[in-house]
């Protein structure tokens, strides 16, 4: 966990005879078990380690010195439990690390960070991000939430007040129109790579742009994404920052106007006394919650399964709602505690307006989250917030020209060169861009041609759009090694400092060209060329199901980078953002 944020333990031991406690195993459907008696004495000891999100420690920390006090066992066994506040982002990075899995965004994991046995991050989002990042065999048992809180669009009062606040009911399609003005609403977000409360922030948003609908759909979307990458933040404390520290029209108009924040987060920064409140807008329709997921991580012994289900109940009963409270948070079910200090304009519990359910909407499906919305969310967001260097090589060879099932009648080429031109929105003028084509033959004997050469789209975007406009199959085979040798070394005599520079290249099949160079030879030379101080960083795209995985592997991983194969080729825009996303950030 990282140093300077707030630490506790806990050491929770049997003592009182008649305490129940629960001895629980973990299940698909969550926690199920039988009920038995604690003696006054007990015999070893489980030594259970939580991970929680700082803003619920207290509340979780308060609950295990109860229980300690009333007395705690599993099958006659003490347990010793140690509650450690951390930040979501540093978990993720170890439990990532641990499980194979590559989040973008988020980084490596700190020397010192361990994975703890229990993690109650604050969002459900950083379970399905190491899913659907690579952790195969990560299934966290239970999940079930024990706390919530709304995710709102933090204003200053002054400002909320002129867009009608608290009586007009504003929805996200507003805010959008006042980012994308000719006067923009100065909108703020802390990263949404490495906090929830951004994150879900950004899907409303990106479901808002795509509800306008027609052609405007996708400039109004990359126009919010860029809008915020300018205002954002790492840390929120840095973001909370930026906010008016006086009410006086010239430090409104020059401060944050709005950011997306948790409810949490707002009654905390109110509590202080600012001199320029915020007040909190629950815009429709309603964002991802923070729903605080109680998560038994993977591969703990079955006695520590057994010591987290005996904690879980202690963190549901109707007394911890009001320990909650005391955190300005709600329960799992939105419902909130005694003291709690609802801003104004809250929504009411008992009209049932904050529901544990997430919402049918902003990247969330019906009875759970939506991984490919997620995915999309981060990576868009990932690219529009990055520079590089990239030389994008598309295959035209003659099998790119089979139709797909699934886009209409539409060929691979097209495909794929649609999802090129979509990725290219999003890259704003600080990247320089570049674009090959090949197959066999295409130039002579050589196997590719340049198209447009590397060169920073401040100056050539409209180009690039031409040359993708041009970009037809040929009747040739596919040239893929000669071709991805000769770029890797284009690419490293024109290699850049400070930026990531890359090679994306897709392709729908093997290397065909019988008169080139080898496999085998291909390894060679690019490990003998390759310079760890100049890193070149070789994606490679495969499309349809002709491709070899393996073969792609091999070369891509040789050359520095990674493979990835879209058996659909209508999901081959996904997997290109995604690839690029996850590219590392140069040292």
């Amino acid at each position: 966990m990282s140093a300077g944020r707030h630490r506790m333990r806990s050491s929770i031991h049997g003592a009182a005879a008649a305490a129940a406690v629960g001895v629980l195993v973990v299940t698909a459907g969550g926690w199920v078990g039988y009920r038995q008696l604690a003696g006054q004495d007990c015999s070893g000891k489980i030594e259970l380690s939580v991970a929680v999100a700082s803003e619920l420690a207290p509340a979780v920390d308060e609950a295990a010195t109860e229980w300690e006090e009333k007395g705690a066992a599993v099958d006659g066994t003490c347990i010793d439990v140690t509650v450690a506040a951390s930040d979501p982002v540093e978990v993720a990075a170890v439990v990532a690390a641990k499980h194979g899995a590559i989040l973008a965004g988020v980084g490596q994991a700190s020397g010192t960070a361990v994975s703890p046995d229990v993690w109650i991050p604050d969002s459900s989002t950083w379970l399905l991000r190491l899913k659907t990042g690579g952790a195969a065999a990560f299934e966290p048992g239970n999940g079930s939430s024990i706390a919530s809180s709304p995710v709102v669009v933090a204003m200053p009062e002054p400002i909320a007040t002129r867009l009608g606040w608290p009586q007009q009911e504003l929805g996200w399609t507003d805010l959008l129109t006042r980012l994308n003005s000719d006067r923009p609403l100065k909108t703020g977000i802390v990263e949404p790579t490495r906090d929830a409360a951004g994150l879900s922030g950004l899907l409303s948003m990106m479901t808002a742009a795509a509800s306008t609908g027609g052609a405007t759909a996708e400039q109004e979307r990359i126009g919010a994404l860029r809008a915020l990458a300018s205002g954002a933040s790492a840390l929120r404390q840095d973001l909370l920052a930026k906010f008016p520290t006086a009410a006086d029209s010239t430090t409104l108009a020059s401060a944050l106007g709005a950011a997306a924040l948790s409810e949490e987060d707002v009654i905390q920064f109110n509590a202080r006394k600012p001199p320029v409140p915020l007040a909190a807008l629950y815009l429709k329709p309603a964002p991802l919650q923070l729903d605080y997921p109680y998560a038994v991580l993977p591969g703990i012994e079955p006695a520590k399964a057994s010591a987290a289900g005996v904690l879980f109940e202690a963190l549901t009963t109707g007394a911890f709602k009001d320990k909650l409270a005391a955190q300005s948070l709600r329960g799992p079910d939105g419902n909130w505690g005694a003291g709690f200090n609802a801003p104004q304009g809250a929504p009411s519990p008992a009209g049932g307006d904050a529901s544990a359910t997430p919402p049918a909407q902003g990247g969330v499906a019906a009875g759970g989250l939506a991984p490919d919305a997620v995915e999309r969310a981060v990576s868009s967001w990932s690219i529009a917030t990055l520079s590089g260097r990239m030389l994008c090589i598309i295959d035209v060879s003659g099998s790119m020209k089979k139709e797909v099932p699934t886009a209409n009648g539409a060929t691979r080429q097209q495909v794929t060169t649609e999802a090129a031109r979509r990725g290219l929105n999003l890259f704003d003028d600080s990247w320089s861009i570049g674009l090959w084509v090949f197959s066999t033959n295409l130039v002579g004997s050589r196997d590719y041609r340049e198209v447009v050469p590397v060169a920073p789209l401040s100056r050539q975007r409209s180009e690039l759009e031409r040359g993708l406009d041009q970009v037809t199959s040929s009747s040739g085979d596919t040239g893929l090694y000669d071709t991805l040798l000769a770029a890797y070394k284009d690419v490293q005599a024109n290699w850049e400092p400070g930026k990531v520079n890359s090679i994306v290249l897709f392709t729908d099949g093997k290397n065909e060209d019988a008169d080139g160079i080898s496999q085998k030879a291909l390894l060679a030379e690019l490990k003998r060329i390759k310079d760890p101080d100049q890193p070149i960083q070789v994606i490679i795209i495969g499309i349809g199901t002709e491709v070899s995985k393996s073969e792609l592997d091999t070369i891509a991983q040789s050359a520095g980078g990674g493979a990835f194969v879209a058996t659909d080729p209508t999901k081959i825009g996904d997997i290109f953002l995604r690839a690029i996303a996850l590219r590392k950030a140069p040292a």
